[in-house]
């Protein structure tokens, strides 16, 4: 599967990306916004391995690569929510700093929208935002997605408490009728 953008591509993983991953994802400005699963460093081998789980995974794709010139840059990926909370899912993403401010996440985040309502029986997409990462919360705003929330001193990293911003986008023909199919 290749999804094509303006300014990138988006594609399910390849062996082949290992080691662009591996140089884009060993970045402790990338890390310092993601969960502590992230590895940092980010070596080949933890770059591997993630390659290998999405291999393993049945369709649709939850996680895939963002591609720039034939270059894995980056990744964007949903994390399906249980429960009583399985009509939400998380969306996810990161990209190497060179290519920061470019617009390329932005479209990757607004092309994911389509494709998770398209793909995934939700009806909200939601992501958290530490505090501080202002990119990211415009990448957001200017994909369409709404802050809901402030959660105070919500997520801890590198062991300092961080307020956690949540936005969603809501499926628009969400309906009491769409809620029978759960």
């Amino acid at each position: 599967m290749e999804i094509k953008l303006q300014r990138s591509s988006l594609t399910e993983w390849r062996e082949s990306y290992a080691d662009a991953l591996a140089e884009q994802a060993n970045n402790p400005k990338i890390a310092q916004y993601l969960r502590d699963s992230f590895p940092s460093p980010y070596t080949k081998e933890d770059a591997i391995a993630w390659i290998q789980f999405n291999q393993s995974k049945t369709e649709p794709a939850k996680n895939l690569a963002i591609i720039v010139n034939g270059l894995c840059v980056g990744a964007i990926g949903l994390l399906p929510n249980t429960d009583i909370h399985r009509c939400n899912i998380e969306l996810g993403y990161w990209i190497g700093e060179a290519y920061w401010g470019q617009g390329i996440v932005t479209e990757a985040v607004q092309h994911m929208i389509i494709y998770t309502f398209e793909h995934f029986e939700v009806s909200r997409i939601y992501a958290g935002v530490f505090k501080g990462n202002m990119g990211s919360q415009n990448v957001l705003k200017k994909a369409g997605f709404t802050l809901e929330s402030t959660i105070p001193k919500g997520v801890i990293k590198n062991g300092v408490l961080l307020d956690e911003h949540i936005y969603s986008v809501l499926r628009p023909e969400v309906t009491q009728e769409h809620f029978k199919k759960y």
